[in-house]
C-alpha cells in the first residue's frame, strides 16, 4: 500500500481540523519569505498559541528583514517538522500592529524576546493568510515508519509513507 494524495477545491472542516491537530503542540515553525532579491529565506519562528483557523501568529521586530519582506506582500510558508507528520502551510504574509490583538496573543515566549512587555516599541505580529496546507502523517510513530523503511528494503517494494494531502484553504 502506498501512501494516499489528493487535492480538494476547498477544506472541509475535519481537513482543516486534521491540520490544526497536527500543529497544536508545535512551537517553532519555519517562516520562509521572499527576499528583494528573489530568494527565499527560512528562519525558525514562535508559533503564537492560538487554533489554527486557517491563519498562523507569529511576533517580530518591526525593523527586521523578514517584517520588510512581508510588507511587501510577501509569498510566505510555515513548515512544521513533528516527530510523526511534517506539515507545509503557505500564503500570503502579513504584519499586523494592532495592539490588542498584540496583548491578546502576548505570552512568556515573547517576553524573552521583547522584555518590555506587549508595549513595547516595535514589536509587530506577522499573520500568515494560508491558502493551502499539505501534510504527511505516518501513523504508529517513528518505529511504524522505521518498519516500512526496513520493509521496503527486503521486500523490493515501495515505500509505504504514510498518508499525504494537499488541503485548499
Amino acid at each position: 500500500m502506498t501512501g494516499t494524495h489528493h487535492e480538494q477545491p476547498h477544506a472541509s472542516s475535519d481537513e482543516v481540523a486534521t491540520v490544526r491537530e497536527l500543529i497544536k503542540d508545535e512551537k517553532i515553525a519555519m517562516l520562509t519569505t521572499v527576499a528583494t532579491d528573489g530568494s527565499l529565506v527560512s528562519r525558525p519562528m514562535g508559533v503564537q498559541a492560538v487554533d489554527f483557523d486557517g491563519d498562523l501568529w507569529f511576533f517580530a521586530a518591526a525593523d527586521s528583514h523578514k517584517v520588510a519582506e512581508i510588507a511587501r506582500d510577501s509569498a510566505a510558508n510555515a513548515a512544521f517538522s513533528g516527530s510523526t507528520s511534517w506539515v507545509s502551510v503557505s500564503g500570503r504574509a502579513a504584519v499586523v500592529r494592532d495592539r490588542d490583538k498584540i496583548r491578546e496573543l502576548w505570552n512568556t515566549v515573547a517576553d524573552a524576546w521583547f522584555p518590555d512587555g506587549p508595549d513595547t516599541p516595535g514589536v509587530v505580529l506577522v499573520r500568515l493568510h494560508a491558502h493551502s496546507a499539505e501534510y504527511w502523517d505516518s501513523p504508529g510513530g517513528r518505529v511504524a515508519t522505521l518498519f516500512s523503511l526496513v520493509k521496503a528494503k527486503v521486500t523490493g517494494s515501495r515505500y509505504d509513507g504514510g498518508e499525504n494531502e494537499t488541503v485548499e484553504l
